[in-house]
């Protein structure tokens, strides 16, 4: 699997992504939270531009990239590592998250997003906490060779009593939690560099 160089002594640059428009969505906080609580050594970058993406058509495809593409790709071509944190919408991945990667795993074989290692979370009122969403993504993933990191789940159920008023993750206990999700995800990428080539 291949993976973008960086510095060896470098922080391990992380891009998040947040499959939600809204302004107050408790993902997009999940994120802030995770640029709280990186280990050393560890930089999350939130890429913010879903919006601007258009919806995939192979004919605006053909014609170039749109900018707001390029920048989608650029940003994960840039990071060692990803960090997804997906809603839930009726037992799925949000459109606006799953649009953002089909634009990203162009062209199939050459995507910026094979090999790219993952890490999957997710927050909602619900009380499943977006595992249905999360297992969607994990099967995109297969066929665009991202490898996902399988444990910990991070899975907030509830997320309104667990985030205040300003949207900063205030539950000991999941922040605990994303704290494992990054140590673990900074292994798994360090892990798959070391790997052999197939």
């Amino acid at each position: 699997m291949e993976t973008p160089p960086r510095a060896p002594d470098g922080p391990l640059v992380v891009c998040g992504i947040a499959g939600s428009l809204r302004e107050k969505s408790y993902n997009r906080a999940l994120l802030r939270a995770a640029r709280e609580l990186a280990p050393e050594g560890m930089e999350v970058r939130i890429f913010e531009r879903l919006a601007e993406l258009p919806l995939f058509n192979q004919d605006v495809e053909a014609a170039g990239d749109p900018e707001p593409v390029q920048a989608l790709k650029r940003a994960i071509a840039a990071a060692g590592a990803l960090l997804i944190a997906t809603p839930e919408y009726n037992h799925g991945v949000p459109g606006v998250l799953k649009n953002a990667l089909d634009w990203a795993s162009r062209p199939p074989r050459g995507s910026v997003l094979a090999g790219k290692p993952a890490a999957i979370f997710g927050a909602s009122p619900g009380v499943t906490g977006t595992a249905r969403a999360q297992s969607q993504l994990r099967q995109a993933f297969v066929f665009t060779q991202t490898p996902a990191l399988l444990q910990p789940e991070i899975l907030v159920y509830r997320a309104h009593e667990k985030f205040d008023a300003d949207g900063r993750l205030t539950d000991e206990k999941t922040r605990e939690f994303v704290g494992r999700l990054l140590r673990e995800l900074a292994d798994w990428t360090r892990r798959l560099r070391q790997a052999p080539a197939p």
